[in-house]
C-alpha cells in the first residue's frame, strides 16, 4: 500500500510539473522575461531581501485578481508576463544569493530598484 501511495504521488507531482510556466533569462544579456500561457497557472514573486517573509516587490501571476488589484501591494506592480511592463522598463538578473537570485528592475527612467527571486522560478537560456 505504501509504494502505491508513493507512486501516485510521485505521478502528481511530476504531472503538474510538466506544465509549469518559468520564467527565462537570457545567457547573454542577463534580462529576465516570462510569457503567459494559458496552459499553465503560476504565481511568482520577487522580494525586498532573499527571503520569503520579507516584503513583496514584484508579482508575475495568471490570475486576473492579483495583476488588476494588485491585491499583494507590490511597489514595482503586478503583471501577467514581462510583456506587460511599462515601456522601457525591463529585470536583469545580476547573481545569486543562495537559493535567491539578486534581480534589478530597471524603469524607463533608468531608476533602478533591487529585489530577489528564486532560483526555482526561472531557467537559463
Amino acid at each position: 500500500m505504501y509504494k502505491t501511495n508513493l507512486i501516485i504521488l510521485l505521478l502528481i507531482v511530476s504531472i503538474s510539473a510538466i506544465g509549469q510556466n518559468t520564467g527565462i533569462v537570457d545567457k547573454k544579456t542577463k534580462e529576465f522575461f516570462i510569457t503567459a500561457t494559458k496552459k499553465s497557472e503560476y504565481k511568482i514573486f520577487g522580494y525586498q531581501y532573499p527571503n520569503i517573509t520579507t516584503r513583496k516587490m514584484i508579482c508575475f501571476s495568471t490570475y486576473t485578481y492579483d495583476v488588476s488589484d494588485n491585491l499583494n501591494k507590490c511597489p514595482l506592480g503586478s503583471y501577467f508576463d514581462t510583456g506587460t511592463l511599462r515601456e522601457g522598463d525591463r529585470i536583469v538578473y545580476l547573481g545569486t544569493v543562495g537559493t535567491y537570485a539578486k534581480m534589478n528592475y530597471i524603469s524607463g527612467s533608468g531608476k533602478k530598484t533591487l529585489f530577489y527571486m528564486p532560483k526555482n522560478s526561472f531557467t537559463f537560456k
